[in-house]
């Protein structure tokens, strides 16, 4: 019975050791650095590379890199502006060589023209939205000052509402929290960050919006938090008030907008009109005047 023990253990331990050693020869085969993430926390640590930076003309702070800061602070796009600047331009530039490359081998034969003409809007689609990214951000920052403002004025209004009343500041922009959407983030952060450092609290929440609106309010915000008096909200109702003409400007501006696009759309179905009606009638009389000539 010893003996039949002993063989049983000994059968166990073996079997042990060699699910031991499967199991690292099977990790050793399947497992692989994590290449990627050493080199996303390099380039967080370090920066891009400075090669890659040179080679696009990204280095020196240009009028494109300054506009760019404006237009990706304007959007909320928390990005380098030199990293955007020379990706966009290393797009362009790869999307034009595809281009160049698919046209020269349709030229000589090597892609097919029915292959060319499906490739070629694929390739150059890219290079066409990065070569128009400065109308389209425009047009996002345009949309999100105007969101912006509109949350901005609700919490004034609040803010106005609780006049008098003995609560503190920090008490009344949170109860301010409800009627926040597109800056419920960076507003909660304010409100977290507030009685670490209130004046840096705020310094942060203007540049986290990146609009005009953001930084009168941050420092309407300060005034009210140093003194809050009368005065004071006599600013909190100008500004309101200011924001208001500004919201009915944009009104204006897009009703202006629509109305010229009406106009031209409006102009098409007189143009098709005149080129399928009008326009075989003009031929002919023009036949029959040459005819008629002596």
């Amino acid at each position: 019975m010893s003996q039949t023990l002993y063989v049983n253990v000994l059968w166990l331990v073996q079997f042990m050791a060699g699910a031991v050693g499967v199991a690292f020869v099977l990790h050793a085969v399947t497992y692989r650095k994590p290449r990627w993430k050493i080199t996303f926390a390099n380039w967080r640590k370090h920066g891009p590379p400075q090669w890659w930076l040179r080679a696009t003309g990204c280095v020196t702070d240009s009028s494109a890199l300054q506009e760019r800061r404006l237009l990706l602070a304007g959007c909320g796009i928390r990005l380098e502006p030199a990293v955007y600047l020379a990706s966009r331009r290393s797009l362009i530039f790869i999307c034009v060589t595809a281009v160049c490359a698919a046209a020269a081998g349709g030229t000589f034969g090597i892609v097919s023209e029915i292959m060319l003409w499906k490739a070629l809007p694929a390739v150059s689609a890219p290079a066409v939205v990065a070569a128009f990214d400065k109308v389209l951000l425009d047009s996002f920052k345009r949309y999100r000052c105007d969101r912006i403002r509109k949350e901005l004025i609700a919490v004034m209004n609040q803010l106005i509402y609780y006049m008098g009343s003995r609560l503190h500041l920090h008490g009344k922009l949170m109860r301010c929290m409800p009627y926040t959407r597109i800056i419920r983030g960076d507003f909660q952060l304010l409100l977290n960050e507030w009685y670490y450092d209130a004046d840096k609290a705020l310094l942060r929440f203007k540049e986290r919006l990146g609009t005009s609106e953001g930084y009168s309010f941050s420092e309407t915000m300060r005034s009210m938090r140093l003194h809050e008096s009368d005065e004071v909200y006599r600013m909190l109702r100008d500004v309101l008030a200011e924001y208001k003409a500004s919201i009915e400007l944009a009104k204006a501006g897009r009703k202006e907008t629509a109305s010229y696009a009406l106009f031209v759309l409006a102009g098409l179905p007189i143009l098709y009109t005149f080129q399928i009606f009008l326009y075989p009638w003009v031929r002919e009389s023009q036949k029959l005047f040459e005819v008629l000539k002596p």
